[in-house]
């Protein structure tokens, strides 16, 4: 039986490293394809399928036309299951795009997040079909908690 695929989306940093510890117990389970910010990132993943994309935030958001397209050809190339993120903007614009195929996303908002969720993490709630906090008291009807990187 062929292993599902997942599209596995971070910016570099803390995003990065959270999404890996989520992500990376899955790669038994799922096919895994890895999709960040910086080229260099492909050495953390072994064998795994790795795309980079350039990275943007609110204060560069011209960039997010090229980003845009280089996401479109990553999904359309990779036909993936499920789009996973733990943000940032690159990860919201991937599971924007995702969505507008019919792909089940998860927006996973950062562990750094404790009083609120990120803006993007907001913007997620409205696109994303599954959003998850991993502070209990950030959940809501449509934020889930269910635990975080760092255990109880």
């Amino acid at each position: 039986m062929k292993k599902k695929k997942v599209l596995a989306v971070a910016s570099l940093g803390g995003h990065w490293i959270q999404l890996l510890r989520i992500v990376k117990p899955m790669e038994q389970y799922y096919n895994v394809v890895y999709f960040t910010t910086f080229k260099k990132s492909k050495t953390m993943v072994g064998d795994n399928k790795f795309h980079s994309l350039m990275d943007f935030n609110r204060w560069n958001v011209w960039k997010v036309i090229p980003v845009f397209f280089k996401v479109l050809a990553v999904i359309i190339y990779e036909r993936p299951a499920v789009i996973i993120t733990t943000g940032a903007a690159p990860g919201l614009l991937t599971i924007m795009v995702g969505r507008l195929f019919g792909i089940k996303t998860i927006w996973i908002d950062s562990v750094a997040n404790v009083n609120t969720l990120s803006k993007c993490g907001s913007l997620a709630k409205l696109c994303a079909k599954n959003v998850y906090t991993q502070w209990p008291d950030l959940a809501d009807k449509k934020v889930h908690y269910i635990g975080n990187v760092f255990g109880n």
